[in-house]
């Protein structure tokens, strides 16, 4: 079994949308020794079934395990929501999910609205862990357009529509690429209304991790297209570097 490296940290996305929790995590933790995997060659997440949300999952966690992570973080809210459960015991590195580590500093509202992909809100989650009366509205365009850098206001504008139809206190954009989208959203709503999870997020790991002492590297992995994802990622963070990697199935699965 390989050594886990205390000061290891990985971050696992479908894409770009990860780069929000660990720009803000980076600055809470700067000498943690980062590990980025975005699955570009899969992306978006959200219209995969539940058999190939876990597949891909364990392809990237063993990809963490052999590089000796101590800690990874499910900045994928998709497979947060669909896969955790069944993950969380497989693995010998602590696990941080985005959904069931944010749900409990949430503000408290009488109702919350969420932008999610179409698994997640199949799966209920953010309803589930939070016990809050929620509107959960599907959006399964909205990686694309972050991913490709190609915004369709009107496909916006009328998600937000319909959300707002339903008078909700706080909006939750439940999924990590939709904060990149905020310049948009906040043309047709106050930006008070919106809640980016990252920054609890990163909040909460931070304060768990305690201290970290590593020297402070960064590393970043895609299944495809790696200049694209370069591209994609200036919106938020300044990637120097990243590798194609090509990750086999490793374990066979139960079921």
């Amino acid at each position: 079994m390989p050594i886990l490296n205390k000061n290891k940290i990985a971050i696992f996305d479908s894409g770009v949308g990860g780069l929000t929790v660990f720009e803000k995590l980076k600055k809470l933790v700067p000498e943690g020794d980062y590990i980025y995997f975005g699955d570009t060659a899969n992306m978006p997440y959200g219209a995969k079934t539940p058999r190939q949300l876990l597949e891909l999952t364990v392809n990237a966690f063993d990809f963490f395990e052999q590089q000796g992570a101590a800690y990874v973080v499910m900045a994928c809210n998709t497979t947060s929501a669909v896969v955790y459960d069944k993950i969380k015991d497989r693995y010998p590195f602590k696990i941080y999910p985005i959904i069931q580590s944010v749900a409990s500093c949430l503000p408290k509202v009488d109702k919350l609205g969420v932008f999610a992909t179409q698994a997640t809100v199949d799966s209920g989650a953010w309803s589930r862990h939070t016990g809050v009366p929620t509107v959960e509205i599907a959006c399964p365009e909205w990686v694309k357009m972050v991913e490709g850098a190609n915004v369709d206001l009107d496909n916006i504008q009328s998600k937000l529509n319909q959300m707002l139809a339903h008078n909700p206190d706080k909006i939750v954009l439940g999924c990590t690429h939709y904060p990149y989208l905020m310049p948009v959203l906040t043309k047709f709503a106050p930006a008070d209304i919106f809640i980016d999870p990252s920054a609890c997020f990163a909040e909460f790991i931070a304060a768990d991790l305690g201290q970290v002492s590593g020297g402070g590297s960064e590393k970043f992995y895609v299944s495809a297209d790696e200049q694209t994802f370069v591209c994609a990622a200036e919106m938020f963070y300044r990637v120097k570097a990243v590798s194609r990697i090509s990750l086999p199935n490793h374990r066979q699965l139960d079921g």
